[in-house]
């Protein structure tokens, strides 16, 4: 396939020296760009219109991903042929695939969340490990939420490894950013949604919430610290303390897990005859 541009052979590049300090938060924070790595990704962000901005391929990469790289020109994305070194110095990735996508940010205004009247959130108070923030985002996403809250005090959105674990989730649901707790709860309660609040420690079991019907309608889960879960400022927020059974012997579950876990048994209740999408959908 011939290259699009000149081959970037220097690791000195203006292109790439611009591109390697997005692997920094407050670089991200100054150009508004990130990085997304790997087929998956960029493909991902090629399909969300107005996002790629520019595309670094190695030339195996680019031939073995032709499409991909096809679709990022369609896109109106610079693509960009590089070494092999390149592309190891660009990637945060030990293993780099061969394709680093330079995006544009994608979050979206607390208030337009709020006002597409939501029926299943996930909120990330104080989540500081991005592995996990983007696995919860992926989670929330396959279970079908409409949005992902980001308060103000979790990781940051775009860390490059909240945005691989995502794996392209990033670009299919809303996610909003520097949200403090307590207006994300009452933006949320003012909007029709119930708030609960996921706790190893919470006073309603989640198979009783089930049990009952309480989680038919509209929905936010606000998902705790990985170490130390949520504070008890946090929690009184909340309309209810949502704790996981553990039937075996299990000390707990981590927090990806438990999203999963809450996410998927309130898309379930939502799903059941009388819940909140059937009424919508009928």
């Amino acid at each position: 396939m011939p290259p699009a541009t000149p081959e970037l052979i220097s690791p000195r590049s203006p292109r790439v020296s611009a591109a390697r300090r997005l692997a920094k938060r407050n670089f991200r924070g100054k150009e508004r760009l990130f990085l997304a790595e790997g087929p998956q990704a960029v493909r991902e962000a090629a399909a969300h219109d107005g996002t790629l901005a520019e595309l670094f391929a190695t030339l195996e990469a680019a031939e073995r991903y032709a499409d991909i790289v096809g679709e990022a020109r369609d896109a109106g994305a610079r693509v960009h042929l590089a070494s092999e070194q390149v592309i190891a110095d660009v990637s945060t990735t030990v293993t780099p695939q061969g394709l680093v996508g330079v995006c544009r940010f994608i979050d979206t205004p607390f208030e337009e969340i709020l006002a597409a009247r939501p029926k299943l959130v996930a909120v990330l108070a104080n989540v500081r490990d991005p592995g996990n923030a983007g696995t919860v985002l992926r989670c929330a996403d396959a279970a079908g939420a409409e949005a992902v809250v980001l308060t103000d005090a979790s990781v940051d959105l775009y860390n490059p490894k909240a945005v691989r674990a995502s794996v392209g989730s990033l670009f299919h649901l809303p996610v909003a950013v520097g949200v403090p707790v307590e207006r994300a709860v009452a933006g949320l309660k003012d909007a029709g949604v119930r708030i609960l609040a996921a706790d190893g420690a919470g006073t309603d079991d989640l198979d009783d919430e089930l049990d009952k019907g309480s989680m038919r309608g509209p929905t936010a889960w606000v998902f705790g610290n990985e170490a130390w879960g949520l504070p008890e400022e946090t929690r009184v927020l909340a309309d209810a303390v949502v704790r996981v059974p553990i039937h075996g012997k299990a000390e707990s579950l981590n927090l990806a897990t438990a999203a999963a876990v809450c996410l998927y048994a309130s898309a379930r209740a939502q799903r059941a005859s009388g819940g909140c999408r059937t009424v919508t959908e009928s």
